[in-house]
Protein backbone atom coordinates (compact mmCIF):
# COMPACT_ATOMS: atom_id res chain seq x y z
CA UNK A 1 0.00 0.00 0.00
CA UNK A 2 1.50 3.34 -1.05
CA UNK A 3 2.03 6.02 1.56
CA UNK A 4 -0.13 9.11 1.33
CA UNK A 5 1.88 12.01 -0.07
CA UNK A 6 2.59 14.67 2.53
CA UNK A 7 1.58 18.22 1.63
CA UNK A 8 4.51 20.60 1.11
CA UNK A 9 4.21 24.21 0.01
CA UNK A 10 6.14 25.49 -2.98
CA UNK A 11 8.17 28.67 -2.92
CA UNK A 12 6.27 31.68 -4.41
CA UNK A 13 2.96 29.81 -4.07
CA UNK A 14 0.04 32.01 -2.96
CA UNK A 15 -2.37 30.53 -0.42
CA UNK A 16 -5.26 31.40 1.87
CA UNK A 17 -4.55 30.62 5.49
CA UNK A 18 -6.30 30.71 8.87
CA UNK A 19 -3.97 31.90 11.62
CA UNK A 20 -4.56 29.74 14.69
CA UNK A 21 -1.60 30.56 16.94
CA UNK A 22 1.34 32.90 17.54
CA UNK A 23 4.99 31.89 17.51
CA UNK A 24 7.57 32.75 20.18
CA UNK A 25 8.52 36.01 18.44
CA UNK A 26 4.96 37.10 17.67
CA UNK A 27 4.60 35.75 14.14
CA UNK A 28 1.29 34.21 13.06
CA UNK A 29 1.07 30.43 12.65
CA UNK A 30 -1.24 28.64 10.24
CA UNK A 31 -1.45 25.07 8.95
CA UNK A 32 -2.41 23.56 5.60
CA UNK A 33 -2.89 19.79 5.68
CA UNK A 34 -0.52 19.58 8.64
CA UNK A 35 2.15 21.77 7.05
CA UNK A 36 3.03 24.79 9.23
CA UNK A 37 3.58 28.29 7.89
CA UNK A 38 4.97 31.20 9.90
CA UNK A 39 3.68 34.61 8.78
CA UNK A 40 5.11 37.89 10.11
CA UNK A 41 2.45 40.54 10.91
CA UNK A 42 -0.37 37.96 10.90
CA UNK A 43 -2.42 37.58 14.07
CA UNK A 44 -4.27 34.73 15.71
CA UNK A 45 -7.84 34.80 14.33
CA UNK A 46 -6.85 36.36 10.98
CA UNK A 47 -7.81 34.81 7.64
CA UNK A 48 -5.06 35.87 5.25
CA UNK A 49 -3.63 35.50 1.77
CA UNK A 50 0.09 34.82 1.83
CA UNK A 51 3.02 34.16 -0.49
CA UNK A 52 5.41 31.37 0.48
CA UNK A 53 8.99 32.69 0.62
CA UNK A 54 10.93 29.80 2.17
CA UNK A 55 10.21 26.11 2.69
CA UNK A 56 11.60 23.36 4.92
CA UNK A 57 10.54 19.74 5.25
CA UNK A 58 7.85 20.27 7.90
CA UNK A 59 7.39 24.04 7.94
CA UNK A 60 7.91 27.20 5.95
CA UNK A 61 7.72 30.98 5.97
CA UNK A 62 5.30 33.22 4.10
CA UNK A 63 4.79 36.94 3.53
CA UNK A 64 1.47 38.54 4.33
CA UNK A 65 -0.22 39.82 1.15
CA UNK A 66 -3.78 40.53 2.27
CA UNK A 67 -5.96 40.29 5.34
CA UNK A 68 -9.14 38.65 4.07
CA UNK A 69 -10.86 38.67 7.45
CA UNK A 70 -9.22 40.46 10.39
CA UNK A 71 -8.89 38.96 13.86
CA UNK A 72 -11.03 40.34 16.65
CA UNK A 73 -7.72 41.25 18.34
CA UNK A 74 -6.38 43.27 15.40
CA UNK A 75 -5.98 47.04 15.85
CA UNK A 76 -4.49 49.79 13.69
CA UNK A 77 -0.86 50.46 14.76
CA UNK A 78 -0.28 53.99 16.03
CA UNK A 79 3.18 54.06 14.42
CA UNK A 80 3.12 54.65 10.64
CA UNK A 81 6.17 52.42 10.04
CA UNK A 82 5.32 49.66 12.52
CA UNK A 83 5.24 46.93 9.88
CA UNK A 84 8.53 47.88 8.18
CA UNK A 85 10.48 48.60 11.37
CA UNK A 86 11.95 45.67 13.29
CA UNK A 87 11.44 47.22 16.74
CA UNK A 88 7.78 46.40 17.46
CA UNK A 89 6.29 43.09 16.37
CA UNK A 90 2.82 43.34 17.96
CA UNK A 91 1.54 46.88 17.52
CA UNK A 92 -1.24 45.46 15.35
CA UNK A 93 -2.47 43.39 18.34
CA UNK A 94 -4.71 44.77 21.09
CA UNK A 95 -2.83 45.37 24.33
CA UNK A 96 -5.08 43.01 26.30
CA UNK A 97 -4.29 40.18 23.88
CA UNK A 98 -0.58 40.98 24.02
CA UNK A 99 -0.69 40.58 27.80
CA UNK A 100 -2.61 37.29 27.80
CA UNK A 101 -0.34 35.87 25.08
CA UNK A 102 2.78 36.79 27.05
CA UNK A 103 1.42 35.13 30.18
CA UNK A 104 0.55 31.98 28.22
CA UNK A 105 4.01 32.00 26.63
CA UNK A 106 5.71 32.00 30.06
CA UNK A 107 3.39 29.34 31.49
CA UNK A 108 3.77 27.11 28.45
CA UNK A 109 7.59 27.26 28.58
CA UNK A 110 7.65 26.45 32.29
CA UNK A 111 5.35 23.45 31.70
CA UNK A 112 6.86 22.15 28.47
CA UNK A 113 10.57 22.81 29.09
CA UNK A 114 10.73 23.12 32.86
CA UNK A 115 8.30 20.35 33.73
CA UNK A 116 6.60 22.62 36.29
CA UNK A 117 2.75 22.72 36.32
CA UNK A 118 2.43 26.51 35.93
CA UNK A 119 -0.83 27.91 34.52
CA UNK A 120 -2.30 31.32 33.92
CA UNK A 121 -5.44 32.09 35.86
CA UNK A 122 -7.53 31.81 32.69
CA UNK A 123 -5.98 28.45 31.75
CA UNK A 124 -6.67 27.08 35.21
CA UNK A 125 -10.29 28.27 35.18
CA UNK A 126 -10.90 26.45 31.89
CA UNK A 127 -9.38 23.23 33.22
CA UNK A 128 -11.44 23.37 36.42
CA UNK A 129 -14.61 24.10 34.40
CA UNK A 130 -13.86 21.08 32.20
CA UNK A 131 -13.56 18.82 35.25
CA UNK A 132 -16.82 19.84 36.85
CA UNK A 133 -18.17 16.27 36.42
CA UNK A 134 -15.56 15.03 38.90
CA UNK A 135 -14.34 12.30 36.55
CA UNK A 136 -10.70 13.04 37.34
CA UNK A 137 -9.06 15.31 39.87
CA UNK A 138 -7.56 18.59 38.67
CA UNK A 139 -4.20 17.61 40.23
CA UNK A 140 -4.05 14.39 38.24
CA UNK A 141 -5.05 16.18 35.06
CA UNK A 142 -2.31 18.77 35.57
CA UNK A 143 0.33 16.22 36.61
CA UNK A 144 0.91 17.83 40.01
CA UNK A 145 -0.34 20.60 42.24
CA UNK A 146 -0.84 23.58 39.94
CA UNK A 147 1.03 26.87 40.39
CA UNK A 148 -1.18 29.73 39.29
CA UNK A 149 0.65 32.72 37.84
CA UNK A 150 -0.04 36.04 39.48
CA UNK A 151 -1.52 38.67 37.12
CA UNK A 152 0.97 40.16 34.68
CA UNK A 153 2.32 43.58 35.63
CA UNK A 154 0.83 45.76 32.91
CA UNK A 155 1.83 49.17 31.63
CA UNK A 156 -0.54 52.12 32.05
CA UNK A 157 -0.06 52.95 28.36
CA UNK A 158 2.51 51.17 26.17
CA UNK A 159 3.88 54.25 24.39
CA UNK A 160 6.86 56.59 24.99
CA UNK A 161 8.11 54.29 27.75
CA UNK A 162 11.76 53.76 26.75
CA UNK A 163 14.50 55.85 28.38
CA UNK A 164 17.20 54.74 25.92
CA UNK A 165 17.32 55.03 22.13
CA UNK A 166 19.93 54.05 19.55
CA UNK A 167 19.33 55.53 16.09
CA UNK A 168 21.56 54.23 13.27
CA UNK A 169 22.60 56.94 10.81
CA UNK A 170 23.16 56.41 7.08
CA UNK A 171 21.95 57.25 3.60
CA UNK A 172 18.87 56.15 1.66
CA UNK A 173 19.01 54.86 -1.93
CA UNK A 174 18.92 58.45 -3.23
CA UNK A 175 21.86 59.51 -1.08
CA UNK A 176 19.81 61.44 1.47
CA UNK A 177 21.03 61.50 5.07
CA UNK A 178 18.65 59.51 7.32
CA UNK A 179 18.32 58.21 10.86
CA UNK A 180 15.80 55.73 12.17
CA UNK A 181 15.69 52.01 12.93
CA UNK A 182 16.68 48.86 11.13
CA UNK A 183 14.04 46.88 9.27
CA UNK A 184 13.58 43.42 10.77
CA UNK A 185 16.61 41.14 10.31
CA UNK A 186 18.40 43.68 8.10
CA UNK A 187 20.66 46.71 8.36
CA UNK A 188 18.44 48.77 6.06
CA UNK A 189 17.44 51.95 7.87
CA UNK A 190 13.73 52.83 8.05
CA UNK A 191 13.78 56.65 8.37
CA UNK A 192 11.95 57.61 11.56
CA UNK A 193 12.87 60.31 14.08
CA UNK A 194 9.59 60.20 16.04
CA UNK A 195 9.48 56.68 17.51
CA UNK A 196 6.25 55.87 19.34
CA UNK A 197 7.92 53.91 22.14
CA UNK A 198 10.83 56.32 22.73
CA UNK A 199 10.75 59.52 24.77
CA UNK A 200 9.23 62.41 22.83
CA UNK A 201 12.40 64.53 23.13
CA UNK A 202 14.27 62.20 20.76
CA UNK A 203 12.64 63.70 17.66
CA UNK A 204 14.18 67.13 18.23
CA UNK A 205 17.54 65.69 19.27
CA UNK A 206 17.88 63.37 16.26
CA UNK A 207 16.74 66.00 13.79
CA UNK A 208 19.23 68.46 15.31
CA UNK A 209 22.05 65.93 14.87
CA UNK A 210 21.08 65.47 11.20
CA UNK A 211 20.94 69.25 10.76
CA UNK A 212 24.43 69.56 12.28
CA UNK A 213 25.79 66.85 9.96
CA UNK A 214 24.35 68.53 6.89
CA UNK A 215 25.49 72.02 7.91
CA UNK A 216 29.08 70.99 8.65
CA UNK A 217 29.30 68.19 6.06
CA UNK A 218 29.94 65.48 8.67
CA UNK A 219 29.45 62.13 6.94
CA UNK A 220 27.46 59.12 8.06
CA UNK A 221 29.15 55.75 8.48
CA UNK A 222 28.99 53.20 5.65
CA UNK A 223 29.39 49.78 7.27
CA UNK A 224 30.11 48.05 3.95
CA UNK A 225 33.02 50.38 3.11
CA UNK A 226 33.97 51.02 6.76
CA UNK A 227 34.08 54.74 5.97
CA UNK A 228 32.26 57.81 7.24
CA UNK A 229 32.03 59.27 10.73
CA UNK A 230 28.66 59.11 12.57
CA UNK A 231 27.47 55.55 13.20
CA UNK A 232 24.68 55.93 15.78
CA UNK A 233 22.93 58.53 17.90
CA UNK A 234 22.43 57.29 21.46
CA UNK A 235 20.18 59.07 23.94
CA UNK A 236 19.22 58.39 27.53
CA UNK A 237 16.52 60.20 29.48
CA UNK A 238 16.08 60.21 33.25
CA UNK A 239 12.33 59.67 33.59
CA UNK A 240 12.32 60.98 37.18
CA UNK A 241 15.11 63.57 37.04
CA UNK A 242 14.46 64.88 33.52
CA UNK A 243 18.20 64.69 32.75
CA UNK A 244 19.16 63.96 29.13
CA UNK A 245 22.28 62.38 27.63
CA UNK A 246 23.26 62.65 23.97
CA UNK A 247 26.09 60.47 22.72
CA UNK A 248 27.35 60.18 19.14
CA UNK A 249 29.05 56.91 18.26
CA UNK A 250 31.73 57.82 15.74
CA UNK A 251 34.22 56.10 13.44
CA UNK A 252 36.93 58.72 14.02
CA UNK A 253 39.43 59.87 16.62
CA UNK A 254 37.53 63.13 17.10
CA UNK A 255 34.20 64.67 16.13
CA UNK A 256 34.59 67.59 13.70
CA UNK A 257 33.20 70.93 14.97
CA UNK A 258 32.59 69.71 18.56
CA UNK A 259 31.82 73.17 19.97
CA UNK A 260 29.24 73.83 17.26
CA UNK A 261 27.70 70.42 17.92
CA UNK A 262 27.39 71.13 21.64
CA UNK A 263 25.81 74.53 20.96
CA UNK A 264 23.23 73.07 18.57
CA UNK A 265 22.27 70.21 20.92
CA UNK A 266 21.99 72.50 23.96
CA UNK A 267 19.62 74.72 21.95
CA UNK A 268 17.59 71.99 20.25
CA UNK A 269 14.38 73.13 21.98
CA UNK A 270 13.47 70.25 24.30
CA UNK A 271 11.87 70.96 27.68
CA UNK A 272 14.37 68.78 29.60
CA UNK A 273 17.88 69.53 30.82
CA UNK A 274 20.81 68.38 28.67
CA UNK A 275 23.27 67.12 31.31
CA UNK A 276 25.66 65.06 29.21
CA UNK A 277 27.00 65.35 25.64
CA UNK A 278 29.62 62.75 24.76
CA UNK A 279 31.18 60.90 21.85
CA UNK A 280 31.88 57.18 21.90
CA UNK A 281 34.73 56.11 19.64
CA UNK A 282 34.18 52.86 17.75
CA UNK A 283 36.55 52.40 14.81
CA UNK A 284 36.08 48.64 14.54
CA UNK A 285 34.43 46.97 11.57
CA UNK A 286 31.74 45.39 13.71
CA UNK A 287 28.02 45.22 14.39
CA UNK A 288 28.68 46.04 18.05
CA UNK A 289 27.32 49.53 18.54
CA UNK A 290 29.50 50.96 21.31
CA UNK A 291 33.27 51.17 21.59
CA UNK A 292 35.14 51.35 24.88
CA UNK A 293 36.39 54.96 24.76
CA UNK A 294 34.12 57.86 25.74
CA UNK A 295 34.98 61.56 25.57
CA UNK A 296 32.85 64.17 27.31
CA UNK A 297 32.10 67.27 25.24
CA UNK A 298 29.74 68.94 27.73
CA UNK A 299 28.58 68.34 31.30
CA UNK A 300 29.20 64.93 32.80
CA UNK A 301 29.79 61.51 31.25
CA UNK A 302 26.62 60.32 32.98
CA UNK A 303 23.09 61.23 34.01
CA UNK A 304 21.22 60.24 37.16
CA UNK A 305 17.79 58.70 37.59
CA UNK A 306 15.69 56.87 40.17
CA UNK A 307 13.96 53.52 40.37
CA UNK A 308 11.72 53.88 43.40
CA UNK A 309 13.78 55.66 46.07
CA UNK A 310 17.13 54.41 44.78
CA UNK A 311 19.27 56.79 42.73
CA UNK A 312 21.45 55.44 39.90
CA UNK A 313 24.30 56.99 37.92
CA UNK A 314 24.09 55.94 34.25
CA UNK A 315 26.83 56.23 31.62
CA UNK A 316 26.55 55.45 27.88
CA UNK A 317 27.99 51.99 28.58
CA UNK A 318 25.80 51.20 31.60
CA UNK A 319 23.17 48.50 31.46
CA UNK A 320 20.06 50.12 32.89
CA UNK A 321 16.53 48.87 32.35
CA UNK A 322 14.87 50.88 29.59
CA UNK A 323 11.43 51.12 31.23
CA UNK A 324 11.93 52.51 34.76
CA UNK A 325 8.25 52.57 35.70
CA UNK A 326 7.85 48.86 34.97
CA UNK A 327 11.31 48.12 36.39
CA UNK A 328 10.15 49.47 39.73
CA UNK A 329 7.23 47.00 39.66
CA UNK A 330 9.56 44.19 38.54
CA UNK A 331 12.09 44.80 41.32
CA UNK A 332 9.41 45.26 43.97
CA UNK A 333 8.06 41.86 42.92
CA UNK A 334 11.54 40.33 43.15
CA UNK A 335 11.97 41.87 46.61
CA UNK A 336 8.58 40.52 47.70
CA UNK A 337 9.43 37.01 46.42
CA UNK A 338 12.81 37.15 48.19
CA UNK A 339 11.18 37.88 51.56
CA UNK A 340 14.53 39.01 52.99
CA UNK A 341 15.07 39.21 56.76
CA UNK A 342 17.35 41.83 58.35
CA UNK A 343 19.98 39.23 59.30
CA UNK A 344 20.19 37.60 55.85
CA UNK A 345 22.93 37.66 53.20
CA UNK A 346 21.97 37.99 49.52
CA UNK A 347 24.07 37.15 46.47
CA UNK A 348 22.97 39.04 43.35
CA UNK A 349 24.30 37.38 40.19
CA UNK A 350 24.58 39.35 36.92
CA UNK A 351 24.13 42.50 38.99
CA UNK A 352 24.92 45.11 36.29
CA UNK A 353 25.21 48.56 37.86
CA UNK A 354 23.64 47.26 41.06
CA UNK A 355 19.99 47.90 40.27
CA UNK A 356 18.57 44.80 42.01
CA UNK A 357 21.44 44.71 44.54
CA UNK A 358 20.53 48.10 45.97
CA UNK A 359 16.85 47.21 46.13
CA UNK A 360 17.76 44.12 48.18
CA UNK A 361 20.25 46.06 50.31
CA UNK A 362 17.40 48.14 51.73
CA UNK A 363 16.38 45.06 53.72
CA UNK A 364 19.33 42.61 53.85
CA UNK A 365 22.28 42.49 56.23
CA UNK A 366 24.63 42.27 53.24
CA UNK A 367 24.40 42.00 49.45
CA UNK A 368 27.21 40.64 47.24
CA UNK A 369 26.91 41.48 43.55
CA UNK A 370 28.70 39.83 40.63
CA UNK A 371 29.05 41.24 37.10
CA UNK A 372 31.46 40.59 34.22
CA UNK A 373 31.66 44.21 32.98
CA UNK A 374 34.29 46.18 35.00
CA UNK A 375 32.68 49.57 34.27
CA UNK A 376 29.34 48.27 35.51
CA UNK A 377 30.93 47.21 38.80
CA UNK A 378 32.49 50.66 39.18
CA UNK A 379 29.03 52.13 38.55
CA UNK A 380 27.55 49.73 41.12
CA UNK A 381 30.05 50.84 43.77
CA UNK A 382 29.36 54.50 42.98
CA UNK A 383 25.62 53.87 43.13
CA UNK A 384 26.00 52.27 46.57
CA UNK A 385 27.91 55.35 47.76
CA UNK A 386 25.36 57.63 46.13
CA UNK A 387 22.64 56.00 48.24
CA UNK A 388 24.81 55.81 51.40
CA UNK A 389 24.66 52.01 51.46
CA UNK A 390 27.57 50.34 53.24
CA UNK A 391 26.25 46.76 53.26
CA UNK A 392 27.22 45.89 49.67
CA UNK A 393 30.25 44.23 48.07
CA UNK A 394 30.81 43.82 44.33
CA UNK A 395 32.97 41.35 42.38
CA UNK A 396 34.17 41.69 38.77
CA UNK A 397 33.96 38.57 36.60
CA UNK A 398 31.62 36.07 35.02
CA UNK A 399 29.17 34.83 37.62
CA UNK A 400 29.87 31.24 36.54
CA UNK A 401 33.55 31.81 37.44
CA UNK A 402 33.39 34.16 40.43
CA UNK A 403 30.83 32.28 42.52
CA UNK A 404 32.52 28.83 42.23
CA UNK A 405 35.92 30.46 42.95
CA UNK A 406 34.62 32.24 46.04
CA UNK A 407 32.95 29.01 47.14
CA UNK A 408 36.21 27.06 46.80
CA UNK A 409 38.18 29.79 48.60
CA UNK A 410 35.78 29.53 51.52
CA UNK A 411 36.39 25.79 51.76
CA UNK A 412 32.74 25.16 51.01
CA UNK A 413 31.61 27.50 53.80
CA UNK A 414 30.25 30.21 51.51
CA UNK A 415 26.54 30.52 52.16
CA UNK A 416 23.69 32.70 51.02
CA UNK A 417 20.24 33.02 52.51
CA UNK A 418 18.86 34.37 49.25
CA UNK A 419 20.27 34.31 45.70
CA UNK A 420 18.89 36.57 42.98
CA UNK A 421 19.70 35.76 39.35
CA UNK A 422 19.08 38.15 36.45
CA UNK A 423 21.08 36.66 33.55
CA UNK A 424 21.29 37.69 29.89
CA UNK A 425 18.97 36.09 27.34
CA UNK A 426 21.11 32.92 27.12
CA UNK A 427 20.39 32.12 30.78
CA UNK A 428 22.79 30.60 33.31
CA UNK A 429 25.78 28.33 32.97
CA UNK A 430 24.99 24.97 34.62
CA UNK A 431 28.24 25.22 36.63
CA UNK A 432 26.86 28.39 38.22
CA UNK A 433 23.53 26.75 39.04
CA UNK A 434 25.38 23.79 40.63
CA UNK A 435 27.35 26.19 42.85
CA UNK A 436 24.21 28.11 43.81
CA UNK A 437 22.67 24.82 44.94
CA UNK A 438 25.81 24.04 46.99
CA UNK A 439 25.47 27.44 48.69
CA UNK A 440 22.06 26.15 49.84
CA UNK A 441 20.07 29.40 49.88
CA UNK A 442 16.64 28.98 51.36
CA UNK A 443 15.19 31.10 48.54
CA UNK A 444 16.15 31.82 44.93
CA UNK A 445 14.61 34.64 42.90
CA UNK A 446 15.16 34.27 39.15
CA UNK A 447 14.45 37.33 36.96
CA UNK A 448 14.41 36.48 33.27
CA UNK A 449 14.00 38.16 29.89
CA UNK A 450 13.64 34.82 28.05
CA UNK A 451 10.95 32.28 29.03
CA UNK A 452 12.77 29.42 27.28
CA UNK A 453 16.10 29.69 29.09
CA UNK A 454 14.24 30.53 32.32
CA UNK A 455 12.33 27.24 32.09
CA UNK A 456 15.51 25.30 31.28
CA UNK A 457 17.31 26.70 34.34
CA UNK A 458 14.29 26.30 36.63
CA UNK A 459 14.20 22.62 35.67
CA UNK A 460 17.82 22.25 36.88
CA UNK A 461 17.00 23.93 40.20
CA UNK A 462 13.84 21.86 40.71
CA UNK A 463 15.75 18.65 40.04
CA UNK A 464 18.26 19.69 42.73
CA UNK A 465 15.85 20.26 45.58
CA UNK A 466 13.98 23.50 44.93
CA UNK A 467 10.30 24.06 44.24
CA UNK A 468 8.60 26.89 42.42
CA UNK A 469 6.40 28.90 44.74
CA UNK A 470 5.44 32.03 42.80
CA UNK A 471 5.53 33.21 39.18
CA UNK A 472 4.70 36.62 37.77
CA UNK A 473 5.30 38.14 34.35
CA UNK A 474 5.97 41.82 33.74
CA UNK A 475 5.33 43.67 30.49
CA UNK A 476 8.41 45.84 30.05
CA UNK A 477 8.18 46.17 26.27
CA UNK A 478 4.66 46.86 25.05
CA UNK A 479 4.19 46.28 21.32
CA UNK A 480 6.96 43.66 21.20
CA UNK A 481 7.13 39.90 21.87
CA UNK A 482 9.53 40.35 24.82
CA UNK A 483 8.42 39.64 28.38
CA UNK A 484 10.16 39.67 31.76
CA UNK A 485 9.35 37.09 34.42
CA UNK A 486 10.05 36.71 38.13
CA UNK A 487 10.08 33.18 39.62
CA UNK A 488 10.38 32.57 43.36
CA UNK A 489 11.82 29.20 44.40
CA UNK A 490 12.27 27.68 47.86
CA UNK A 491 14.45 24.84 49.11
CA UNK A 492 12.22 21.85 49.83
CA UNK A 493 13.72 21.15 53.23
CA UNK A 494 12.57 24.57 54.41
Amino acid sequence: MSKEKKFVCEKNEELELDITDLGSTGEGIGKIDGYTLFVKDALIGDKVRVKVIKTKKNYGYARLLEIIKPSEFRVEPECPVARQCGGCQLQHCSYEKQLSWKEEKVANCLRRIGGVPVYTEEEYKKIVAGKSDGSKSVENTLNGTPIIMEPILRMDRPVHYRNKAQFPVGYDKDGNLVAGFYAGRTHSIIPQTDCLIQHECNKQIVETVLEFMKKYKVTAYDEKKNKGIVRHILTRVGKTTGEVMVCLIINAKKLPYPEEFVEMIRNCGINLEIKSITVNINREKTNVILGEKIETLYGHSYIEDYIGDIKYRISPLSFYQVNPEQTKKLYQTALEFADIKESEVVWDLYCGIGTISLFMAQTAAKVCGVEIVPQAIEDAKQNAELNHMTNTEFFVGAAEDVVPTQYEKSGGKLRADVVTIDPPRKGCDEKLLETVVKMAPSRIVYVSCDPGTLARDVKVLVERGYEVKRVRACDMFGGSFHVETVVGLQRKSM
